[in-house]
């Protein structure tokens, strides 16, 4: 049985504890909103820009662009794996689900004969990720700190990749975020961003078969539309993986602070039962020897 004094520093430790988890979820709440703001924006501008490029897409079959797959089936041996993370832990289970998920879509690729490279976008992702699939990953650029990417610096990597793209370096690009639904929910989502295919834009008919003039010429156009929205929807990945990062450790947190508010109260009863039996064996102790004389 602990002595009093054990259970007094125990008591000591977790309320320190407590007052950490509750400064942390303080700190994640208040960045939250400016989080969640920035996501929901994102949204409305990353679909416009999608809606632009499925009517492309959509608008007839002499498009030729290196973006936009052709309608027979290319044999595809590369794939690109974005895996957007945190930088930071105590979010929950928010990292570890990414990281489940990203293993189990390499070993689906690897199960196609494809092979996988990985980019990183939030350190704890390569750091889960490398030790079981160094082979994977693309050493040119190991990972990004989420937190100091912004959209400038998400273009240069996103034109980096488009070029490897042109230069066959792999066929096919993947993304798997965190979307944000919620403060106590938060969505594993896997998309395909490259090449552009028909097949992921079809359910509208009617669209399928609207045709569009162009100006200036539609090889232009398609430079231009293609590679941005690539890196527009990228970027709508990070900020909704930093709006689930707050949200998901606001919760744990919150729950953590719960916790160690059971757990001080559990030990303070144990303190207080503890040294109740202690007077009253030291009373019944005087007792019995004052019997005795």
């Amino acid at each position: 049985m602990p002595s009093l004094k054990d259970l007094r520093n125990r008591i000591d430790s977790v309320k320190s504890t407590k007052k950490i988890t509750q400064a942390m979820k303080m700190v994640a709440a208040s960045k939250l909103k400016k989080a969640q703001t920035l996501a929901e924006k994102s949204r409305s501008y990353s679909g416009g820009v999608e809606d632009i490029v499925k009517k492309i897409v959509l608008s007839g079959t002499y498009l030729e662009h290196p973006l936009i797959a052709k309608d027979e089936k290319k044999n595809i041996k590369k794939s690109l794996v974005l895996v957007v993370s945190s930088d930071r832990g105590l979010c929950g289970g928010l990292n570890t689900n990414i990281i489940k998920k990203t293993r189990l879509l390499i070993k689906k690729l690897e199960s196609e004969n494809k092979k996988v490279s990985i980019i990183c976008l939030g350190k704890k992702g390569f750091d889960s990720l490398s030790i079981f699939n160094k082979q994977n990953f693309d050493h040119s650029i190991k990972f990004l700190n989420i937190s100091d990417i912004d959209y400038s610096s998400l273009e240069s990597v996103g034109s980096n990749i488009v070029d490897d793209f042109y230069k066959d370096s792999f066929d096919e690009c993947y993304i798997l975020y965190n979307y944000f639904k919620s403060v106590i929910s938060q969505e594993v989502k896997t998309e395909r961003l490259l090449p552009y295919e028909k097949l992921n834009f079809e359910g509208n008919q009617e669209q399928a078969n609207t045709f569009y003039d162009f100006e200036p010429e539609i090889e232009e156009v398609l430079a231009k539309i293609l590679p941005k929205n690539f890196v527009v929807q990228i970027y709508k990945s990070v900020l909704e993986s930093r709006a689930s990062e707050q949200g998901a450790r606001m919760t744990a947190m919150d729950n953590a602070t719960r916790n160690a508010g059971e757990m001080i109260d559990s030990l303070s009863l144990k303190y207080n039962r503890q040294r109740q039996a202690m007077i009253t064996k030291e009373l019944i102790e005087i007792i019995s020897g004052a019997e005795a004389l």
